[in-house]
Parts: C-alpha cells; sequence; structure tokens
C-alpha cells in the first residue's frame, strides 16, 4: 500500500473510532498532499508526499513555540498531538551521528576543503537526509565539519 492510500486508510480508521484530531489533522494533510498535486499537475510520490508531511510538521512545530511563548498551553497541546499524528507518517529521524557520517561521506565525495564547499556539500547530502532531518540542523553540522562553524 502507497503512502497516501495510508494515509487515506487511518483517516477512515479515525473517522470510525471517533478520532476526532486525529481525523482533522488526516483530513489536513490529505487536503495539503491534493493541493500540491494540483499544482505540480501530477501525481506525488513517497518522498514528495513526505516532504509535505514534513512541512506541516514544522509548521506545528513554530506554532507551539509561539503558543508556548504566548502563554497558550491549551493549544500548544493541540499541536502537539497533531505533531505526534504527523511524524507516524514519515521515516525514523536520523540520529545526529549518523548525519554527520552522511556529511563527513559527502565531504569526501566532492572533494570539499572548506566553507566555500558547503554548497557543493549541501546539494549532495541533502538527498540523502530529506525528510529524516531537519536542513537548518544539517546547514550548521555542515559548517562545522568544514571548519566555519
Amino acid at each position: 500500500m502507497d503512502l497516501k492510500a495510508g494515509l487515506q486508510e487511518a483517516a477512515k480508521a479515525a473517522l470510525k473510532s471517533g478520532d476526532t484530531i486525529k481525523l482533522s489533522t488526516l483530513r489536513l494533510l490529505l487536503a495539503a498532499v491534493h493541493n500540491e498535486e494540483i499544482r505540480l499537475r501530477k501525481e506525488l510520490g513517497v518522498e514528495e508526499i513526505q516532504k509535505v508531511i514534513s512541512t506541516l510538521g514544522k509548521q506545528r512545530s513554530e506554532a507551539i513555540e509561539l503558543y508556548r511563548k504566548g502563554g497558550r498551553d491549551d493549544l500548544a497541546q493541540k499541536e502537539e498531538a497533531e505533531l505526534e499524528i504527523l511524524r507516524q507518517f514519515l521515516p525514523q529521524p536520523l540520529t545526529e551521528q549518523e548525519v554527520q557520517s552522511i556529511i563527513r561521506e559527502s565531504i569526501a565525495e566532492v572533494g570539499a576543503s572548506g566553507i566555500q564547499d558547503l554548497g557543493k556539500v549541501m546539494r549532495q547530502v541533502m538527498p540523502k537526509v530529506s525528510g529524516r532531518t531537519d536542513g537548518k540542523r544539517v546547514n550548521e553540522l555542515a559548517k562545522a565539519l568544514l571548519g566555519g562553524g
């Protein structure tokens, strides 16, 4: 079963079980996938769907932070529940050591010698870690490993 069908099945199960938070989160996710398919004029693959899920997850993380700063723990808890549901449909995140290892391999592959080669390294690394770690964190680690951070 592909990821999109899995999302649809999970939404049906949530509807039958009366899990309103899961149902609304999955409906939102399916709508975002549908909108992206319309925008790109094609059926999305697994990696593209994971990218949509990842984007929605980042939005939830940012909202949680803002709600906590604003003293709205009730809304933060709702966002956390939605984030947890979204994470169920993403591959297992990479550990910091795994990301560093991938960056080191990429540095060797492109023959990077310093911070000026950061772009080359990032182009090599990002397809390998897409959807499994934050790009901002990858950039920070790559800078540090290249001697610029």
